[in-house]
């Protein structure tokens, strides 16, 4: 399929803004809808880029365009169709962007949809396909003609794959994610743990193609044979087209469970909870309206203005893990990554913790925390677990900022742990009022004070071995502690005054 065979669908009534005619001849791959500014690398070679221009203000310079379109030019793309609704026409510096960088550009009128743009790529491509000559193939025209009746009917990826790959002989073939998350595998396949596909993903092992669609680094697909010699590369090609069919339909699915889930959201973080319409967006969600619920925050850092996406698709890739907990995943009006899972109470604690260093794997420069809140009885919890959540998601980036953690807030069983959640400005804050002068070690005295406090906590108050292990005379150290308690004015005697020192200390 070509740019040029979609402007001459009248349904769609696009209009060429520019494109030379050998560009409008260029194969189109797929079709990526996206509103991110700088998009390259969740494209393919080949793809018509869809845009609502969101990303575009009234008053942007040509530089913004430039970067945008620069983007899809050194990713490969084919076109970019822009829509009119946002602004009410494509902005003239977009026009002129493209026509610098050699990107076709088509204007989409309001009363066009990217989904019908999307499926009439998507039905010309498949029938492409079924008007080649049969030497063009490697699966056979019955077999193709059987696979495009099951994708209409709505088969399981199971069944496309058992069926197209059955003329080979049935290899052991699967379909993962990233993870090594399992989504088919024809009947000849063994189970296949998700660490070690993973594994087999990562070292190259056997034949693997990337399945097309619109996913990040968390949820791509996969085509996996674990023999390298089970079938020829054409054969491979084809399959994994019939899969990504597969998944263009089930991703049209998922925008409406992600609205809903969305809508969840915003009610979780709504106080005082309405019951009644927190029960009716569970419902919406798919979720049982009976508890036990775990709510979880997540972020994926990045000053590329994609966290909040990128942490729930990582959100929705780990739990997915755990088929018998279902979930819904979305954003709170702010951008915040969010989670309600139905839990199961013998399942132990967060069922994250485990997945966490795989979907890490992924995109190692990319910090990656999430946190979980207590158990959530009913509904009527789930503000509070929220609350819980965000208080575990900031202990987990306090105590890995450039990696990443999943804690979960039962966890957070010392002192340490628990004021790792305060905000980084609330303990230097407290830290300084509680040390006074020592919080500054101004001087080579207050730095030995500080020093000896620090020592004498450690060794639980005792005079003689905080003495023996600073090599000094045990009055030494009783005019030291006398000095620390006059320039801060707690007396080391009470226990109380003693955790104040010693959470002021945890906290510089």
């Amino acid at each position: 399929m070509h740019v040029e065979d979609l402007l001459q669908l009248d349904s769609l009534d696009l209009t060429l803004l520019w494109g030379d005619r050998p560009l409008l001849i260029q194969e189109v791959s797929g079709v990526t809808a996206t509103d991110l500014e700088d998009p390259a690398r969740f494209l393919q070679p080949g793809e018509l880029v869809l845009s609502g221009l969101v990303w575009w203000a009234a008053g942007d310079g040509r530089a913004k365009a430039d970067r945008f379109v620069a983007a899809l030019r050194s990713a490969g793309a084919t076109a970019l169709l822009a829509g009119e609704e946002t602004h009410g026409e494509v902005p003239a510096v977009l026009v002129d962007s493209c026509r610098e960088h050699g990107i076709v550009l088509v204007a989409v009128p309001a009363h066009t949809t990217f989904r019908a743009i999307t499926e009439a790529v998507y039905l010309r491509q498949w029938g492409d396909l079924s008007r080649r000559p049969t030497d063009h193939y490697a699966l056979p025209e019955n077999v193709r003609t059987e696979l495009a009746g099951l994708l209409a009917g709505g088969a399981p990826p199971d069944a496309l794959l058992d069926r197209a790959s059955a003329h080979l002989g049935g290899p052991a073939c699967y379909v993962l994610t990233a993870t090594g998350r399992t989504i088919a595998r024809t009947r000849s396949a063994p189970p296949l743990p998700a660490h070690r596909a993973a594994e087999d993903l990562k070292s190259g092992i056997g034949s693997t193609l990337r399945i097309d669609g619109d996913s990040g680094p968390y949820d791509s697909w996969h085509l996996h044979l674990r023999g390298a010699a089970d079938a020829p590369p054409r054969v491979l090609h084809e399959i994994a087209d019939v899969i990504a069919q597969y998944r263009h339909l089930t991703d049209r699915s998922q925008a409406a469970r992600r609205r809903a889930a969305d809508a969840l959201m915003a009610l979780t973080d709504a106080t005082p909870a309405d019951g009644t319409a927190l029960e009716a967006a569970l419902h919406s969600c798919g979720l049982p309206v009976t508890g036990p619920y775990r709510v979880v925050v997540a972020t994926a850092g990045g000053d590329d203005g994609e966290e909040g996406d990128r942490a729930v698709a990582a959100l929705v890739e780990a739990l997915r893990h755990s088929p018998g907990e279902p979930f819904a995943a979305g954003r709170l009006p702010g951008g915040e990554a969010v989670a309600v899972v139905r839990a199961d109470p013998a399942a132990g604690g967060c069922p994250l913790d485990e997945l966490w260093p795989a979907l890490h794997g992924c995109r190692p420069e990319v910090q990656l925390h999430a946190g979980a809140g207590a158990l959530a009885p009913n509904a009527g919890g789930l503000n509070a677990a929220l609350v819980q959540a965000r208080y575990a998601l900031a202990a987990a980036r306090a105590q890995s900022p450039k990696g990443a953690r999943v804690t979960d807030v039962e966890e957070l069983t010392t002192l340490g742990s628990l004021l790792a959640g305060v905000p980084a400005d609330v303990r230097r804050a407290f830290s300084t009022r509680v040390l006074g002068p020592l919080a500054r070690g101004g001087s080579a005295s207050h730095r030995t004070l500080l020093e000896t406090l620090e020592v004498f906590l450690d060794r639980h108050g005792s005079w003689a071995r905080t003495a023996e292990s600073l090599h000094l005379h045990v009055n030494t150290v009783h005019y030291r502690i006398q000095r620390i308690e006059a320039l801060t004015g707690r007396d080391l005697s009470r226990l109380d005054h003693k955790l104040d020192l010693h959470a002021a200390l945890v906290c510089r």
